[in-house]
């Protein structure tokens, strides 16, 4: 009877907080270290040209999150642009993890140099920055940075 109670008891704790992959989410948002991590490669770009730093709009992370998610289900890099309020907007669609989209994809804009696209935002006359991440099912990471 003790048996009884005690398995009834683990089947119900676990079909409350166990779940299938299929039913998990995969991964909204990166760790806190991120979000930081993203502000300051992109400041130190600015600070390589004698450009201030943009400050971190830490509140408006969640919404960044978001943003990655719908673009990453839609397809469509910068398909959510302007939900969160932000000016301008670079995105980095489909990397393997959230450190290569701070390290390589934030390393490509830049050397993209001066002309109208990415490099113009990292370098632009904005005063704060937003990162935002989503890791797909399939283990593709989007990961997008609003300026404002």
């Amino acid at each position: 009877m003790l048996y009884r109670v005690v398995l009834g008891s683990l089947l119900i704790v676990c079909s409350l907080a166990c779940s299938s992959e299929d039913d998990a989410d995969p991964g909204l948002g990166g760790a806190p270290s991120d979000y930081q991590a993203c502000v300051d490669r992109i400041n130190a770009f600015r600070a390589t040209v004698g450009l201030p730093p943009y400050e971190r709009d830490a509140g408006s992370e969640a919404c960044a999150d978001g943003q990655a998610r719908s673009d990453s289900e839609s397809g469509d890099a910068h398909g959510a642009f302007g939900d969160c309020g932000e000016w301008a907007q670079n995105e980095c669609p489909g990397w393997d993890s959230i450190e290569q989209t701070i390290d390589g994809c934030l390393q490509s804009m830049w050397d993209e140099g001066p002309g109208g696209g990415h490099y113009d935002n990292m370098a632009g006359d904005y005063s704060e920055v937003f990162c935002g991440f989503y890791t797909t099912p399939d283990g593709e990471v989007w990961a997008l940075q609003n300026f404002r």
